[in-house]
């Protein structure tokens, strides 16, 4: 293995003692880390090494893929360097196991390339001195991480299956009491129930849900972990199946085998199955119980209404890194400029937004007074718009009579004048 570089005051190795826990949720106080940081101690004396520097992850996952450790990151930076921060030299690692390294593939490489990046290193374990750089080192870190993936596929099984079983017999899920609940997640608190229900009516009969959420702030509702209620928060509560009583499990409903009904949960529901069919049909796909994205399925056929006038038909006109127009959509959204409360953005890039006040007038000259193609409509039409007696619907569909949709070019960084131009219109 080379000469081994060594402490020369007392003439022993230097080591880097690195430890790790996957939980520490009980007492929070990161003893085990302390604990396998002890024991590294022990083992590296016993073995004629001195502890130069310690790294722990306290709480950290190494079996999931992202999973941050930002003390095993400092412990790879410190061995391709070959010392600390603060000088000290390492000449090898001292670890209690080797699945507090690494449970994965990735994390395997990326500690042996850091290892073994200059000569004479060693690893370090209970067990005794390991040579990194011999075909039998590298066969037993092979070995101990094919038995740390089957360990994790294992428990992870495990513990599907024990949440599945818990699922198909109605119990409650752990974690935080849900809202509209009380601490045993069986009794409705009479208070939040009361607030669901009613949200799950005022929606169904055309109430925005941001409205909701802001009612329920006015009222100083908070979250069951303290939080202030937004749209987001309130979907979730009012289309979770929870609240009609069914049990889901991974976001999709669990059904009784023999009677393709779905499975009732132990608790006392807020709202009637009916009633939680009415509000989910409300929301667009994404927006379902535990269904998250764009694939999440719709319990009804129809389609989100919309909610600002020029939602989709105005088209972003800005151009892509490979010369060609995004095209995208600009939807509505809330603005918190004073001038205007509401503009249209781009969904697809992001790099085109407009007012919304002053598109939609582009949009109303347009149809009243500027279509080469067709008729202008009747001037009792465009009095009935101006008061206000046309629904978003009727105005929409006069839009899309006259046009198919608008590009709006991106405007000009600081200039603050408003340039009517940025709309041209594709007409029919």
């Amino acid at each position: 293995m080379g000469d081994l570089g060594t402490d020369a005051p007392t003439g022993l190795i230097p080591v880097a003692s690195y430890a790790r826990t996957s939980e520490d949720i009980r007492q929070r106080d990161g003893h085990g880390v302390r604990y396998q940081l002890r024991i590294n101690e022990r083992a590296a004396h016993q073995n004629g090494c001195v502890v130069a520097a310690e790294y722990g992850d306290n709480g950290r996952s190494a079996s999931k893929a992202g999973a941050e450790r930002p003390e095993f990151d400092r412990l790879l930076g410190d061995l391709a360097r070959g010392y600390t921060d603060d000088g000290q030299r390492i000449a090898g690692v001292v670890c209690v196991a080797d699945d507090r390294l690494y449970r994965r593939a990735e994390d395997l490489a990326r500690f042996f390339a850091a290892l073994t990046s200059r000569p004479g290193r060693i690893y370090v374990d209970p067990q005794g001195v390991r040579d990194p750089y011999s075909q039998e080192g590298l066969l037993a870190a092979v070995r101990s991480l094919d038995a740390a993936v089957a360990e994790t596929r294992i428990r992870s099984r495990r513990l599907s299956d024990w949440h599945w079983a818990r699922a198909v017999e109605g119990v409650p899920h752990s974690g935080p009491r849900p809202f509209g609940w009380q601490q045993d997640r069986i009794t409705v608190h009479p208070v939040e129930a009361t607030l669901v229900e009613k949200a799950v009516g005022d929606r169904v009969g055309g109430k925005a849900v941001r409205a909701i959420a802001h009612e329920w702030r006015d009222l100083g509702v908070t979250g069951t972990r303290g939080g202030r209620p937004n749209a987001a928060t309130v979907t979730q509560i009012m289309t979770a199946p929870r609240v009609c009583g069914y049990r889901a499990n991974k976001g999709e409903l669990l059904l009784v085998p023999q009677t393709g009904q779905p499975v009732l949960g132990l608790w006392e529901p807020i709202v009637t199955p009916d009633q939680w069919r009415a509000v989910c049909s409300t929301f667009s796909a994404g927006s379902l119980y535990l269904h998250r994205g764009s694939g999440a399925p719709r319990l009804h056929g129809k389609r989100a209404a919309p909610r600002y006038l020029a939602g989709g038909i105005l088209r972003c006109g800005a151009k892509r890194h490979d010369g060609t127009v995004c095209h995208g959509p600009l939807c509505g959204q809330k603005a918190r400029s004073k001038k205007s409360p509401y503009s249209y953005v781009c969904r697809d890039c992001g790099r085109c937004s407009i007012s919304g006040p002053l598109a939609d007038q582009v949009l109303e000259r347009l149809v009243f007074s500027e279509s080469p193609r067709q008729a202008r409509p009747p001037e009792s039409v465009h009095r009935r718009w101006c008061a206000g007696e046309l629904s978003l619907e009727e105005r929409r569909r006069l839009i899309t009579s006259v046009i198919t949709c608008c590009v709006v070019r991106p405007g000009v960084k600081g200039n603050h004048s408003w340039d009517c131009s940025r709309v041209e219109p594709v007409w029919r």
